[in-house]
């Protein structure tokens, strides 16, 4: 514990576990601010972000401010007196006006190895590149989009089959850990911020929903971490008999066809081919129906081999 007095920014449930292991280390949580409650499912109802739900199940006040760059929200900050700010998926660029807030800094958890991967979606890019290996970096904010010198890192091994959702999950926990770690070792003193080296940088825009859209004539290899790095939003799709077909779990064969083509669809398989090698579907959903095992699937909707899917076109927005 370090007894500053702690501002802890972010939204969604990756935020969740960084959130709790200041808590549970018994830090000086004088707010939380979060992104404004927002509608949701079908019925567009209002839901606060997950971590306001953390929040306010401990008793720690909430700010939902819709800029923080507004000088009026700066202003609260200030009279809050942070000795340190820390945010993690926060979801808003921080004016240079609220960085200098904090002597101690506003510090960063990033889900990626730094300079790699900077911007919104660090995990599923680097499960649509096929890397092998990805991380958690601490880093103190500046007014660049994950710019800033790096404090720590922790690297973990990706295996070629993982996808988003378990990376999403076990990457939370690292990046709480490593966060109880770096302030315990700035609060040593014993911490020197490192420069990022641009050159080996690279971005990881917001994902759009015409990123799901498979294009069979890839190798299979390269649809199979498409599929990974999608299976938790917006779903690898394509179509069959014309219909949208969402593929969330797929395993690499040594097939071969005509680049879409069912080469087989029997005894719980269905094997598609790609233009080098061919994947096997195991977790679909046809449009307005439920998430199935392919097994299931081909149960409820036979496919006959040597049909050919298709290319599916976008939503609307979401």
């Amino acid at each position: 514990m370090t007894g500053w007095r702690t501002i802890f920014m972010g939204t969604p449930d990756f935020a969740c576990p960084t959130l709790q292991g200041l808590i549970d280390r018994g830090e000086n949580i004088v707010a939380v601010v979060t992104q404004p409650d927002r509608p949701k499912g079908r019925g567009q109802r209002m839901m606060p972000p997950p971590v306001k739900e953390l929040a306010e199940k401990n008793g720690i006040p909430v700010y939902q401010p819709l800029k923080v760059r507004n000088p009026d929200f700066v202003d609260i900050i200030r009279r809050l007196k942070p000795d340190v700010i820390v945010v993690v998926a926060f979801g808003q660029i921080l004016p240079k006006a609220l960085l200098e807030v904090p002597p101690h800094g506003c510090i960063n958890v990033h889900a990626s190895l730094l300079p790699r991967y900077r911007g919104a979606a660090p995990l599923n890019w680097c499960l649509i590149n096929g890397e092998s290996e990805t991380g958690v970096t601490t880093m103190l904010m500046d007014v660049g989009l994950d710019t800033g010198d790096m404090l720590l890192a922790r690297r973990t091994s990706l295996d070629e089959n993982e996808d988003i959702v378990s990376l999403h999950d076990r990457m939370a926990i690292m990046g709480a850990d490593l966060l109880g770690k770096t302030l315990d070792r700035l609060a040593a003193g014993d911490l020197t911020p490192e420069p990022q080296n641009n050159p080996d940088s690279c971005y990881a825009p917001m994902l759009k929903k015409e990123n799901g859209i498979i294009n069979w004539h890839a190798d299979a290899r390269t649809i199979h971490n498409q599929v990974r790095g999608l299976a938790a939003w917006p779903g690898a799709c394509t179509t069959v008999d014309g219909q949208a077909l969402k593929i969330f779990r797929t395993a690499v064969g040594e097939g071969s066809g005509k680049p879409g083509t069912v080469l087989q669809a029997a005894k719980g398989q269905l094997e598609v081919a790609c233009q080098s090698g061919s994947l096997f579907l195991q977790e679909l959903q046809l449009a307005g129906k439920k998430r199935l095992d392919c097994a299931s699937f081909l149960a409820g909707y036979p496919v006959s081999e040597g049909v050919l899917l298709g290319t599916a076109q976008p939503e609307g927005p979401p």
